[in-house]
């Protein structure tokens, strides 16, 4: 199904880069093909690649070499992840029940299951449970974090809304049972919105448990994503329902879109925009389409009315009001324009 340019409305009854993920993946295929030929050297990788980092400080939970930098546990634990000489590290043991919760939560959700403790943790199925995660339940009603982050997009995050017109999974997280069962117990998926190319992993497995119907603009259709349900042409906006309304962002890809949630004021980012370390980012270092675009759709955020940016990658952001998201992005952008005058 495609659906055209302009105001539509679906019919109902919130740092991934794949040229980042194909590099590793071309050096994991390199390292394949060798080990096919030498298996004791694949042994001897692996062994290494899974031992703990020196980084890490001496206890339970650790971090071992096969972590790529997603950032996924800094900012679901950050009393007990830091980034150090280029990937994540345990710098504090937990030291109370909520700071091990997190932490096994963050164990979860890393997408290359990167995070283990020495000794099995006896409550990790309890930590499983609370998938979807609340991401806050007076501010943020009916928004969940999906975790279990996929390797295929990088550790990306996605999220459930349960919204009265149909529930909606924005981006794919890695297929479980456990977290399908409680997707579930929590009304199923109607749509499955994915918000650019990069980021759509397990989406097949998710249509397939749910019979929902997913949702990618046509510009992003790649060979896994041809059977997509419905096609966004052109540059929108399109409606999916009272209050959820798709925009077109081209820049990252080109067909990048954000759902923009008015009622609650959130704008569920993707790739298209998102919070690090050290600030608002575009990630133009892994742009697969056009920067100065990118920044052209940053600005197009200046007319809308939110005070949330979810992101795929990075860390979420909550603005005091509108006026405070606008002063942001302008800023923001005013740097950006002095490094790409071209725009």
């Amino acid at each position: 199904m495609a659906m055209a340019s302009g105001a539509i409305s679906l019919p109902i009854s919130v740092y991934c880069s794949s040229e980042k993920l194909k590099g590793s993946s071309s050096s994991y295929g390199q390292k394949s093909f060798r080990a096919s030929r030498f298996p004791a050297i694949k042994a001897v990788q692996t062994r290494h690649a899974r031992q703990r980092r020196p980084q890490n400080v001496e206890g339970d939970f650790f971090v071992d070499h096969t972590c790529i930098d997603c950032d996924t546990c800094r900012w679901m634990a950050p009393q007990t992840f830091t980034r150090v000489d280029g990937m994540s590290a345990v710098f504090k043991q937990p030291t109370c029940q909520e700071e091990r919760l997190e932490a096994l939560q963050a164990l979860t959700s890393c997408p290359t299951g990167s995070i283990r403790t020495e000794v099995p943790p006896p409550d990790i199925l309890e930590a499983q449970k609370t998938f979807p995660l609340p991401i806050d339940e007076q501010k943020l009603p009916g928004i969940y974090h999906c975790g279990y982050h996929a390797e295929k997009s990088y550790g990306a995050a996605s999220y459930l809304i349960v919204h009265p017109e149909g529930n909606i999974l924005v981006d794919s997280p890695r297929y479980s049972k456990r977290l399908a069962h409680n997707i579930e117990m929590l009304g199923g998926v109607r749509y499955m919105f994915l918000t650019h190319k990069d980021d759509v992993a397990d989406h097949k497995k998710w249509s397939n448990q749910f019979s929902c119907d997913r949702i990618l603009h046509s510009g992003d259709v790649e060979a896994s994503t041809t059977d997509v349900e419905i096609k966004l042409e052109g540059s929108g906006p399109w409606s999916l329902g009272n209050d959820i309304i798709l925009i077109h962002t081209p820049g990252h890809t080109d067909g990048s879109v954000c759902l923009f949630h008015k009622s609650l004021e959130i704008m569920f980012t993707g790739d298209h925009l998102a919070l690090t370390q050290s600030g608002l980012s575009i990630y133009e270092m892994y742009n697969r389409y056009s920067v100065p675009m990118q920044l052209k759709s940053v600005q197009k955020l200046l007319e809308l009315d939110f005070r949330w940016i979810i992101p795929g990658h990075g860390r979420k952001v909550e603005f005091k009001d509108c006026q405070e998201k606008n002063s942001t992005l302008e800023a923001f952008l005013k740097t950006k324009y002095g490094q790409f005058t071209q725009i």
